[in-house]
């Protein structure tokens, strides 16, 4: 039984105001359909997919929120199906035709060996490899034009060869190109068809999810109850793995020291703490009163702002991945027993992502609270995952675009080289086949994630809107968390002065942060800061960061006390 997570439904609107289209589902995002596109675009990136889901079935996949991981599988597979297929049809007709004219045919493998090695230089991306590739490039398109030259001179005279032996390559060359330009056309239609944005929402119909054999439909099913749970199996090394890149981290400690104008102090728990954070995250849902007393549809992604509680576990120590406690019941008791005991292992966070640019980017700030000797800890980590590759978005356009004179020539171009890519490609099948084999994958112990598709297939930059978006997205989240602690402190009795002041005397005292990405900062009467890879600057009037990302030659300044509420922004 699947735990997916489903977030709170939005609240109704009141009357003269428009509806709220229904979320889109994670198998039917935009961020899903690009990562399947790119599963054929990619054999590196395909490989990779296959590798990590298929392969290594002992591992848990990463936390895949706002998509469907075991979707981009069955793309992965399929597209490697079709490549196979292509690539068996195009090595029998190069053996076909290399036994009819005895081996003449495979002269034509020689400016296939340039051409693929420019195609290899290219790939590598690095300038220094652009003008070697395109030398070769043009050296095996010259070499492979001056053979077929030679050939239709021997078809036509009988010099020097037979006329049979010429006709038999003009003939092998041509079946190769024909297969080459199906080939491609097929991949054409598989992006333009069932990965289509008006196509791809209809799951049912999708051939990839009937296909890949019974080892990808046991897979798939265990893919679907993992990647969104409220329970996430971690590698040590990686536990944040499939939440994406890492943006100011911080922790935050103060000593809980009695309000003397409170008539009581209550003892403070983490659950407490929590449960006056998450009402103040929940408004920021709550669209602006002037929009929505004008029936105005607000499209702020913050509208679907989506909570919930997680806890982390060690995959280390598991006997199997299909005994791992996914069951509600089993999270349930986990959840209840983390959240309070402060474990480094057993960690429980409070959740909050917001999936902004249709899935594309997410951000993700977890929260963790612990009291303990009178000290109350915050640790706020945020995470973003940066859209999907330009490369996969582009695809589909440019193989529209070209003409079918332009498309013949591409396939031609191919012809020489696809021996040689034949040859590597079912290699590598055979290849794949053995380790999966003798590999002992299945009865390997269970491993955390290595590896997170979707970051996998992230882009190495957003652009200025996102990156407007991802501060905006942030500093409303830590703003709301700063006030609900602040608020559990002042219900409970205890001094709220010194969890804002601590970060003033950092800055009454001039004190020049020349880098903060990444940076930790611990304050309190006996703590000590200290700075590490780069790191948070918490905002002083909240105990939340100003900005998001790298300030360089910042100096904190003076705030206030934080008023409820403020650093919000519900509508854009």
């Amino acid at each position: 039984m699947s735990t997916a997570y489903v977030p709170q439904q939005p609240r109704p609107t009141r009357t003269g105001a428009s509806p709220e289209p229904p979320p889109t589902p994670p198998y039917a995002s935009e961020a899903t359909r690009l990562l399947c596109v790119g599963t054929y675009l990619d054999p590196a990136f395909r490989d990779r997919v296959i590798e990590e889901l298929h392969l290594n079935e002992q591992r848990f996949v990463a936390p895949s929120l706002g998509l469907d991981v075991a979707r981009v599988l069955a793309h992965a597979l399929r597209a490697r199906r079709i490549e196979l297929q292509w690539a068996g049809a195009i090595l029998a007709l190069w053996a076909a035709g290399a036994a009819l004219t005895r081996g003449l045919l495979l002269i034509f493998a020689l400016p296939g060996l340039l051409i693929v090695l420019a195609g290899w230089g290219r790939a590598r991306g690095a300038p220094r490899w652009r003008l070697p590739a395109s030398l070769l490039r043009c050296a095996g398109g010259l070499l492979s034009a001056g053979l077929l030259f030679l050939v239709l001179r021997a078809a036509f005279t009988g010099h020097p060869i037979r006329v049979w032996q010429a006709w038999a390559v003009l003939v092998t060359l041509a079946l190769v190109g024909v297969c080459e330009r199906a080939r491609r056309d097929q991949l054409a239609r598989a992006l333009t068809g069932s990965l289509s944005r008006e196509a791809f929402p209809d799951a049912a119909a999708d051939p990839a999810e009937r296909g890949g054999g019974p080892r990808f439909q046991r897979l798939k099913d265990q893919i679907r109850l993992e990647q969104h749970s409220p329970l996430v199996m971690y590698h040590e090394a990686r536990p944040f793995c499939g939440a994406g890149e890492a943006r100011d981290t911080w922790v935050l400690a103060v000593e809980l020291k009695p309000d003397d104008l409170k008539k009581e102090q209550r003892p403070l728990s983490n659950r407490a703490i929590l449960d006056s954070i998450r009402p103040r995250l929940e408004q920021l849902r709550l669209p602006a009163e002037h929009a929505e007393r004008a029936g105005l549809t607000v499209r702020d992604r913050l509208r679907r702002l989506e909570i919930d509680e997680c806890v982390f576990l060690p995959a280390e120590g598991e006997r199997s991945r299909a005994e791992a406690p996914f069951h509600p019941e089993a999270v349930a008791e986990h959840c209840a027993r983390a959240v309070e005991e402060g474990g480094e292992k057993r960690r429980h966070f409070l959740r909050i992502r917001v999936g902004g640019w249709e899935e594309e980017l997410v951000v993700t700030v977890f929260v963790r609270v612990h009291t303990q000797g009178r000290m109350l800890v915050l640790e706020i980590a945020p995470h973003v995952l940066l859209p999907v590759r330009e490369d996969f978005k582009e695809a589909p356009h440019s193989l529209q675009r070209n003409t079918p004179v332009g498309r013949a020539a591409e396939a031609a171009l191919h012809v020489p080289g696809s021996v040689l890519m034949s040859l590597y490609l079912m290699g590598r099948a055979v290849m794949y086949v053995l380790r999966m084999l003798t590999g002992g994958y299945a009865q390997a112990l269970p491993d955390g994630p290595a590896l997170s598709v979707r970051e996998l297939g992230s882009a190495p930059d957003g652009s200025q809107f996102q990156t407007m978006d991802v501060s905006r997205y942030l500093k409303s989240i830590q703003d709301r968390v700063a006030n609900g602690v602040r608020a559990a402190l002042a219900d409970f009795g205890y001094q709220t002065g010194e969890f804002v002041q601590q970060i003033n005397n950092i800055s009454n005292g001039g004190v020049h942060i020349g880098r903060v990405e990444g940076s930790t900062f611990a304050v309190g009467e006996h703590a000590s800061a200290s700075t590490t890879a780069g790191g948070p600057v918490p905002r002083e009037d909240t105990g939340a960061r100003e900005g998001t990302g790298r300030q360089e030659g910042s100096v904190l300044q003076k705030g206030s006390e934080p008023q409820e509420g403020r650093g919000s922004d519900d509508h854009e």
